[in-house]
C-alpha cells in the first residue's frame, strides 16, 4: 500500500521502485502543489509512461473525485497529435492517478526560462500547435481554463521544418463546459494567476473563449518573455486581469509590426464576446500581422488551417486538388 504521506512530504525517494496499480515508479520529473509527476514503467505493456498522482485529500473530495472521473474519460476520447494522449484514470489506495504518455522533452516554462524570449517564427509554430489542440478539446466539450506554459511540453520535432513539436497536457483537472457545471463550487476557479480570464476571477460562466485569453496570455510571454499583466502581488494581479488594459506588445518587442498590439488587445478582451472565435483564429491574425500578410479565412475548430494566410498580398492561395475539392470551402471568384 502507498502511504498518503509518502506522495507530498519532500520524501519522492521512498515510492522510486513501488509500484501503483501497475506501474512501476522510476523517478520524479515534476512536482506542484496538487500533484506529483514521475516516470514510470507499465508492467503490463513493457512501456515507458508518466504518472501523476494528486494529493491525498482530493480523493477524499467526493465532487472532485467525480469531476476527475468524467474529464479524465472526456480527455482520454481526444484524438490530437498534439493532446497527450491519456491511458489510463482512476483511484488506488486512496489516490487518484492518471497515467499518460511519457514526453522525452522539457515544458515551456523552462524552455521560455532558458532561452528567454522565443523568436516570431517558434512562437507562432508552438502556439499553432497548441492553438489546434484546445481548439479540438473545445469541439469536445472540454474547457481547459489552465493554460500555461508548464502544462505546454515540448518535445524535439521531426525535421528541420519542424524542430519542436508540443503537446497539450493536464485535462485530467480541466472543466467539463456543459454537462459537469455543477461540480464546480461557486467562485471556485481553476487556473494560474498569470494567465486567468476575467471571467473565471468573476466567477462567472466560461466557454472556449476563456481558454483564448489564457492562451494569448502563453503567447504573449513567448514574445515578451513576461505575461500581459505584471504586479506585486496577487490581488493587484487579478484586478489588471478584470480592469487594466494590456500594455502593448511593441513595448518589449518593438521590432515587431504595430498591428501585432492590435491582435492581442482583441485576445485579451475583457468580455469573452469580444475576442477571437477560436484559438487558431487568434493564431492565425497573429501570423498575419507579423508576417504583413492579408488572412484568407479561419480554419474550422480543432483542425489547422490548410492557408491561413496568402502567399503575398493580392496573391490566392494554392487552390485543392480535385479529388479533394468537396471537402473544401471554395474561396470566391477571384478580384
Amino acid at each position: 500500500m502507498v502511504h498518503e504521506s509518502s506522495l507530498f512530504s519532500g520524501t519522492p525517494s521512498e515510492l522510486i521502485g513501488r509500484q501503483i496499480a501497475g506501474y512501476r515508479i522510476e523517478r520524479e520529473i515534476g512536482r506542484g502543489g496538487m500533484a506529483v509527476v514521475y516516470r514510470a514503467r507499465d508492467l503490463r505493456l513493457e512501456r515507458t509512461v508518466a504518472v501523476k498522482l494528486l494529493a491525498p485529500e482530493l480523493a477524499r473530495n467526493d465532487t472532485f473525485r467525480l469531476r476527475f472521473t468524467h474529464e479524465s474519460r472526456a480527455a482520454a476520447a481526444i484524438d490530437h497529435p498534439h493532446i497527450v494522449p491519456i491511458y489510463e484514470a482512476g483511484e488506488t489506495d486512496g489516490v487518484l492517478y492518471i497515467a499518460m504518455r511519457y514526453v522525452e522533452g522539457s515544458d515551456l516554462r523552462h524552455v521560455l526560462d532558458r532561452r528567454g524570449p522565443l523568436t516570431p517564427s517558434t512562437a507562432l509554430r508552438i502556439a499553432a500547435q497548441v492553438g489546434s489542440a484546445l481548439d479540438a478539446a473545445h469541439e469536445h466539450g472540454l474547457v481547459h481554463r489552465d493554460v500555461k506554459p508548464g502544462n505546454i511540453l515540448v518535445a524535439r520535432g521531426t525535421d528541420s521544418d519542424h524542430p519542436e513539436h508540443a503537446y497539450l497536457t493536464d485535462f485530467g483537472l480541466t472543466k467539463k463546459s456543459l454537462s459537469l457545471t455543477g461540480f464546480t463550487t461557486v467562485g471556485q476557479f481553476v487556473g494560474t494567476l498569470d494567465y486567468v480570464a476575467p471571467e473565471q476571477i468573476s466567477g462567472r460562466p466560461v466557454d472556449a473563449r476563456c481558454d483564448v485569453y489564457g492562451f494569448a496570455c502563453v503567447v504573449h510571454e513567448c514574445l515578451a518573455g513576461h505575461p500581459p499583466f505584471r504586479r506585486d502581488d496577487d490581488m493587484a494581479l487579478l484586478w489588471a486581469h478584470q480592469y487594466d488594459q494590456p500594455p502593448a506588445l511593441t513595448e518589449s518587442r518593438p521590432e515587431l509590426p504595430p498591428s501585432v498590439d492590435a491582435v492581442f488587445a482583441k485576445a485579451l478582451a475583457k468580455s469573452p464576446e469580444d475576442r477571437h472565435d477560436s484559438c487558431l483564429a487568434f493564431v492565425a491574425a497573429l501570423r498575419a500581422a507579423v508576417t504583413g500578410a492579408a488572412v484568407m479565412g479561419e480554419a474550422a475548430p480543432g483542425h489547422p488551417p490548410t492557408e491561413v494566410v496568402a502567399k503575398a498580398a493580392g496573391e490566392r492561395p494554392e487552390p485543392p486538388p480535385r479529388w479533394a475539392e468537396p471537402v473544401f470551402r471554395s474561396p470566391g471568384p477571384a478580384r
